[in-house]
């Protein structure tokens, strides 16, 4: 593919959803003779998307964290190891973390996404264990879901067999 043929393509990609410069690198590369000359129009169009604005990490890690903390109620660290697999620099990453969950309450945006994901109070260990795994994957802490648990008057049994858990996953 030629060099106008692939910048038709990379607007036509970056206009369908966001991306990152390193997920549309990846896409354009299957697009191109393998070598220099394929790496050289590649870096050509990207210089071009930078120049008129169509491509823009900093804007990328700043919607996606936005859109991630406000709609889905994502925790701090979900929303780091997702803007890490779509290629985001990790200074990038701990700017934009910094400035969108900084001042939030990670136990208030935990409660929040309990409530968007109509979670309730665990009736025994099994639907604990739920809970704590449906949190982990949303990006909070342990020490918010514990706290959490706690306020739910969850047995002292059943966040004890969690940590046995969590100390067996750890040791493999």
């Amino acid at each position: 593919m030629n060099e106008a043929g692939l910048f038709a393509y990379a607007t036509g990609a970056l206009g369908r959803q966001m991306r990152t410069e390193a997920d549309l690198r990846r896409l354009m590369k299957r697009r191109v003779e393998p070598g220099e000359r394929g790496d050289a129009a590649i870096e050509t169009v990207v210089a071009r998307l930078h120049e008129y604005g169509y491509l823009d990490d900093a804007a990328f890690a700043e919607t996606y964290a936005r859109l991630r903390q406000e709609n889905e109620k994502l925790g701090v660290r979900r929303v780091r190891q997702d803007l890490q697999q779509k290629g985001v620099d990790k200074e990038l990453i701990a700017e934009t973390l910094e400035a969108r969950y900084g001042q939030t309450n990670e136990e208030a945006l935990a409660r929040q996404h309990l409530e968007r994901k109509r979670i309730r109070k665990p009736e025994n260990e099994k639907e604990t264990a739920l809970v704590m795994r449906r949190l982990v994957t949303a990006g909070f802490s342990t020490g918010v879901i514990y706290k959490i648990l706690r306020q739910w008057d969850v047995p002292e049994e059943a966040l004890a067999a969690l940590e046995n858990l969590d100390e067996e996953r750890h040791e493999e």
